[in-house]
């Protein structure tokens, strides 16, 4: 029996882990996570009774009691709350699936305890990889990533030994915008955005899907998960969404690994690593599977991506203004306070002006990104 915390119960991925949950008798969720969302976390309580549910927001905290109080279940607030619902001694996975920084504190800590991540949280590895890689090491814990690329990156490295990595080609469907010029960007709506011809997501991965933050958001989590430097780090455009990523070796042979564009496939394998077990849902057709196509990323036009690398190559808590000034743009763009390619102006304005930081420790990390939301106030 396998039994999970899930920080982020009620966002896209942390419904998803639960789908997967009701089709698995080995699994059990021992504590749940949201921020605010009484309503949905009072339901998946009383369906996965759980020993113990946080609510990040305290006013919802005190809500979620007064509904719970015929259930036994304890319910705890705020980070302090969110850190415990990590540490409860029955779970032995951790399904980091927060949004934000606020991911990084309760990873660092169930790493600590000893406890395996199923990491669907970027920003954990984007801002603070330098510290949570070696402390993944030191705990001798399992570090399985959730992300569809990542995961896909994961299982064609299985069995292969890591000096024999040449490249790792990060596939990306381009999202609704490919081939559009930067004028047309321009006057991209927020429902034009809101829509990817792929993946269901929450609306934050799916603007920044569109802009392709998000892969660059992917390629500072790969530069950390798999130790490999940025130049070998490739990403592929590839609208089917079929191929989830490839890894080339150093006598050019490519492996890749293909499905359906499903997150419940790579959090199932998270959630039995190393084994697999049967998931409903489709499957591929390769009779019906006529052409893949794949091009590479216009980085003049989507300039978040060629922005991120520049982060991520420079390191210290660059990776994180990046992270934080996508984070503030998207909320200003989804207020209509800003313009579609105002989001990537965004990002470069903040990385212009927040000060340098080489090896920032989790305090000058949460200083950093706190720095960076003062300047868009």
């Amino acid at each position: 029996m396998r039994n999970i915390a899930i920080l982020g119960a009620t966002g896209s991925i942390g419904t998803q882990t639960l789908s997967v949950v009701r089709e698995r008798e080995d699994v059990r969720v021992v504590s749940l996570s949201a921020y605010s969302d009484v309503t949905s976390i009072e339901r998946e309580t009383r369906e996965f009774s759980p020993e113990l549910v946080c609510m990040v927001d305290e006013s919802a905290a005190r809500d979620l009691r007064l509904k719970l109080r015929d259930l036994p279940v304890r319910v705890v607030s705020g980070m302090e709350g969110l850190v415990e619902a990590a540490l409860v001694s029955s779970a032995d996975l951790v399904v980091g699936a927060v949004v934000g920084t606020a991911g990084i504190l309760p990873t660092v800590e169930a790493i600590k305890a000893g406890k395996d991540i199923a990491i669907a949280n970027k920003e954990t590895l984007v801002s603070a990889g330098h510290i949570i890689m070696p402390l993944v090491r030191e705990k001798g814990v399992k570090l399985l990533p959730v992300d569809s690329e990542h995961s896909a990156i994961f299982q064609c490295l299985e069995g292969e030994r890591q000096n024999e990595l040449s490249r790792i080609l990060l596939t990306c469907s381009g999202g609704p915008f490919r081939g559009y010029t930067r004028e047309q960007l321009s006057q991209v709506t927020k429902e034009q955005a809101l829509h990817h011809p792929n993946w269901k997501m929450g609306p934050k991965v799916t603007i920044d899907s569109s802009t392709l933050a998000n892969k660059g958001l992917e390629v500072m989590e790969a530069r950390w998960l798999f130790d490999t430097p940025y130049e070998k780090i490739e990403v592929v455009i590839h609208p089917e969404s079929v191929v989830h990523s490839m890894v080339e070796f150093a006598d050019g042979s490519v492996k890749a690994q293909l499905g359906l564009p499903d997150m419940r496939t790579p959090i199932a394998y998270a959630l039995s690593y190393p084994l697999r077990k049967p998931l409903s849902g489709g499957r591929l057709d390769f009779g019906e599977l006529r052409a893949l196509h794949f091009e590479k990323p216009d980085t003049a036009v989507f300039r978040a991506l060629r922005l991120a690398y520049e982060a991520g190559e420079r390191g210290g808590n660059a990776p994180t203004v990046f992270n934080t000034a996508d984070e503030c743009a998207v909320k200003a763009f989804l207020a209509g306070r800003i313009s579609y390619t105002g989001i990537t102006d965004m990002i470069e304005d903040a990385m212009s002006r927040i000060p340098y930081e080489e090896a920032p420790d989790l305090e000058a990390i949460f200083e950093t990104e706190k720095a960076v939301r003062e300047v868009f106030l």
